[in-house]
């Protein structure tokens, strides 16, 4: 090779180029895509769990998670979540491209969303019929429905944006914060997922050290802090991606 062929215009770019799409190609591999039916039961268990362990002075809490170790139903929904969503919305990526899968996922945020509201409106329907009906005002404040009759409007629009959420409301808002950031996330995932696993471990003990959260109406902050709970999030999706295969020796 002569020096007028390594020093020729336009060489270095087309070197540089190279060299950055290596850096963004996708490396990750996914399983051939099939209905995993072991998801299906470990969710609809989880499920279960979470059912369980909101009934008051039943015998079959006892059979829940929570009572034998350091987590709950709602643990094994998050990480089941994180594995699933990498699993299709992946594959739609790899094969049709981060413009199609990011829409598809962003089009399943709505419909959580809109499955939100929709539960949201009935259960503060529910609390505020039966309180009234049955002259037990006090249920409005044990569900925590009590802002709705002092601020009607503000506590709905509060709702709106997951800022306000009726006593054991908490999980979905999660949900769908999660799965809104995850476009962006699984688009850096397929190209460094173990690097991305690293910064969520770091996000992770920077929220409990410095007390990261998002602020709850009409006071205090969310329950289920997303910058605690994205870990559980992001190690399903590494699961996913092989992380745990590619790290036996």
């Amino acid at each position: 090779m002569t020096d007028e062929t390594i020093h020729a215009p336009g060489r270095p770019l087309q070197v540089a180029f190279l060299r950055l799409w290596e850096t963004i190609t996708i490396r990750s591999v996914l399983v051939k895509q099939r209905r995993d039916v072991r998801l299906d039961l470990f969710r609809g268990l989880a499920n279960w769990l979470i059912f369980l362990g909101h009934i008051p002075d039943s015998a079959l809490a006892w059979f829940t998670t929570r009572n034998y170790g350091f987590s709950d139903g709602a643990d094994l929904f998050v990480l089941i979540s994180g594995y699933t969503a990498t699993f299709v919305f992946g594959s739609m990526m790899m094969e049709r491209g981060f413009v199609i899968g990011a829409t598809r996922l962003l089009r399943r945020v709505w419909q959580l969303y809109v499955a939100h509201l929709l539960l949201f409106l009935v259960y503060l329907t529910a609390v505020h019929y039966i309180a009234h009906s049955f002259d037990d005002l006090h249920l409005m404040d044990q569900f925590n429905v009590a802002p709705l009759m002092n601020f009607p409007v503000e506590t709905l629009s509060q709702g709106l944006i997951l800022k306000f959420k009726p006593l054991n409301l908490d999980v979905l808002p999660l949900y769908i914060v999660l799965m809104a950031a995850f476009p962006v996330v699984l688009w850096f995932m397929l190209r460094w997922r173990n690097a991305v696993m690293i910064g969520s471990l770091g996000l992770y003990l920077a929220a409990r050290h410095y007390e990261l959260n998002l602020p709850s109406y009409p006071a205090g902050v969310w329950y289920f802090n997303p910058f605690a709970w994205q870990l559980l999030f992001v190690f399903g999706a590494w699961l996913a991606l092989g992380g745990a295969a590619a790290s036996r020796w």
